[in-house]
């Protein structure tokens, strides 16, 4: 049993936080700048997220360091700085979690946030699976240093990319990994991974949970996890859509996912079977708390409008379509 496992069996559905770049950009972090150095340079801003996240309910919170492998690290000029600046994401952490336990005796656990490394695999691109998986020990050195509970393998799109940074993670640090994929309209991600194919490749490779975050939008994300379900009713499945759609207003990018959205998404994604869920981009700790209450029993489950997705049926090669709907969500 895994420190996860054992929060489950405590709590039944476990919250994930919310977004961190959306929060840091409204601490003043600039457009291109690497949001890595921030635990060095800010790093009371970032606990300040990480707090604000907790204190709204949140059962695990994941590292400031999801491009925080060398490739990414690269664009900075900061590759030299992979494991001290992981390392020290991981520190702010557990920093704020262990002040939260000593107030309260409430645990939370900390996730080493480990994102795509940008590059394409051989032969669409020049990275090799080894110096994938180098990459990504490296990373996992530094957040298992840091003090992280998990390791926490999200917005990928190729299953090779994930079985190789897996394989990097395994060879430095046995902490359960959890990883998720991000899926758009098609039902598919950005590389034709099918929700199908991923929790039957991840479960293989023996991943603790495998899951949905990012994406298109909170139907695709929800049809994705459906069809995982579907293919695997005993795993671990983790949902963390985005705030609902992106939309330009002027030059100021929105979120249409308000509270109320995705505390109603909260409910059906339990409702679907998923263990572990949260928010991702255009999300704040307001939203989290609304999931928080609604998955307590706190309050009722908002009246919304929102998307319904049939499951692609990839067999038949029948196409996914979605359609909008407006009653009280049960």
């Amino acid at each position: 049993m895994t420190a996860l496992h054992d929060l489950l069996a405590e709590r039944g559905t476990l919250l994930i936080d919310g977004a961190m770049g959306t929060e840091l950009f409204a601490r003043g972090l600039g457009s291109g700048d690497p949001p890595e150095m921030w635990n060095i340079d800010h790093p009371d801003r970032v606990t300040a997220v990480h707090t604000d996240y907790i204190e709204a309910g949140s059962d695990i919170v994941l590292t400031n360091s999801f491009g925080g492998t060398g490739f990414r690290l690269k664009l900075h000029k900061l590759d030299d700085r992979c494991i001290e600046l992981n390392r020290t994401a991981a520190q702010v952490t557990r920093a704020a979690t262990d002040a939260h336990f000593e107030a309260t005796g409430r645990r939370v656990l900390v996730a080493g946030s480990m994102g795509p490394s940008g590059e394409l695999l051989v032969p669409m691109g020049t990275m090799t699976p080894a110096t994938c998986a180098d990459a990504f020990r490296e990373q996992a050195i530094g957040l298992a240093e840091g003090g992280v509970d998990i390791l926490w393998i999200e917005t990928m799109s190729h299953l090779d990319e994930i079985t190789a940074a897996v394989e990097g993670a395994r060879s430095v640090s046995d902490l359960p990994i959890c990883t998720t994929l991000s899926f758009d309209t098609a039902g598919r991600t950005m590389m034709g991974v099918t929700g199908t194919d991923a929790v039957n490749r991840l479960a293989e490779i023996g991943v603790t949970a495998v899951g949905a975050n990012c994406g298109n939008n909170l139907a695709d994300t929800e049809a994705a996890l459906t069809e995982m379900r579907a293919a695997n009713p005993d795993i671990l499945l983790i949902s963390k859509a985005n705030a609902g759609m992106p939309e330009w207003h002027g030059t100021e990018l929105h979120y249409s996912g308000s509270p109320d959205v995705m505390a109603a998404h909260a409910s059906r994604q339990r409702d679907a079977g998923i263990q572990i869920i949260g928010a991702c981009c255009g999300s704040s700790p307001r939203h989290l708390h609304m999931m928080r209450q609604v998955l307590d029993g706190d309050i009722p489950v908002p009246e919304v409008e929102f998307e319904i997705a049939t499951v692609r049926q990839v067999s038949k090669g029948h196409a996914r379509t979605g359609r909008r709907a407006s009653r009280p969500i049960d």
